[in-house]
């Protein structure tokens, strides 16, 4: 018996200890939740940016359409080089920008170069 009663004594010390794989699988847990948390924070905080109205400042429109005229200029939807030239105030598109070959086909997403003036440029 008393064979039996060292054994049990045994496994019950043994059983009471943590694994080292158990101590594995709870430290991984909790950084999952963690990064989870984190993850949650970092979407909800972008939320309220975009979501927050200032009263003092009117409404002007799609922001992405109204952007300055940079050196190197994206084409938008619905935008001409005409309109690109009156709106950074660079009559000289075609000729700074040898890969445009026709003038009408210009297509939104193709990169140009624009030396805006500075009494057309946007505020």
């Amino acid at each position: 018996m008393k064979n039996k009663g060292e054994f049990l004594n045994k496994r019950r010390s043994e059983s009471s200890r943590a694994s080292p794989a158990s101590s594995s699988v709870v430290a991984d847990v909790a950084s999952w939740y963690c990064a989870a948390v984190l993850l949650g924070l970092i979407l909800l905080a972008s939320v309220r940016e975009t979501t927050v109205s200032y009263a003092d400042e009117p409404f002007r429109g799609n922001p992405l359409l109204d952007r300055p005229c940079d050196e190197i200029y994206v084409v938008g939807e619905g935008e001409t080089l005409h309109t690109i030239s009156d709106k950074c105030g660079d009559p000289f598109i075609v000729e700074r920008n040898p890969h445009i070959h026709d003038p009408d086909d210009v297509f939104p997403g193709l990169v140009i170069k624009i030396t805006p003036s500075n009494s057309k440029r946007l505020k």
